[in-house]
């Protein structure tokens, strides 16, 4: 598993390796019931130490997306797609609102707040999978 790892980053390096596998539950290339790597596995391949590996992991267990079995290993929780499609979800109705927000404030019509969200739509399109 490839997970990018940039120390010069201000988000600490657990937070990384586990926004990284939340990345990939999203993109289908980890599914619910898949074993994710051995906590060591994974530190020797990220050159990282086992402390950031377990803290990860920890991390993920914590939010639903992993669930650990005990000398069995770490792996996807069957809700993960489904806890991660949520927050998404709930995020960016926060960011809507507060968009809509604005759009008041600066007596914006919602015809225009939607051309404004079709304009980075477009300018924006969703990558491709791999």
């Amino acid at each position: 598993m490839h997970i990018p790892i940039d120390p010069a980053r201000p988000e600490p390096i657990y937070a990384q390796i586990s926004s990284g596998i939340a990345e990939a539950i999203v993109r289908g290339e980890l599914v619910p019931g898949d074993s994710l790597p051995s906590i060591r596995a994974l530190a020797r391949d990220l050159r990282v130490s086992v402390i950031t590996t377990t803290r990860a992991y920890n991390e993920l267990v914590s939010e639903g997306l992993a669930v650990g079995h005990q000398g069995r290993g770490v792996f996807v929780h069957a809700r993960a797609g489904i806890e991660l499609r949520e927050r998404a979800e709930q995020r960016i109705r926060v960011m809507l609102a507060e968009a809509v927000r604005a759009a008041r404030i600066a007596d914006l019509p919602a015809t225009e707040l939607h051309r404004l969200l079709e304009d980075e739509l477009t300018e924006n399109p969703p990558q491709e999978k791999p």
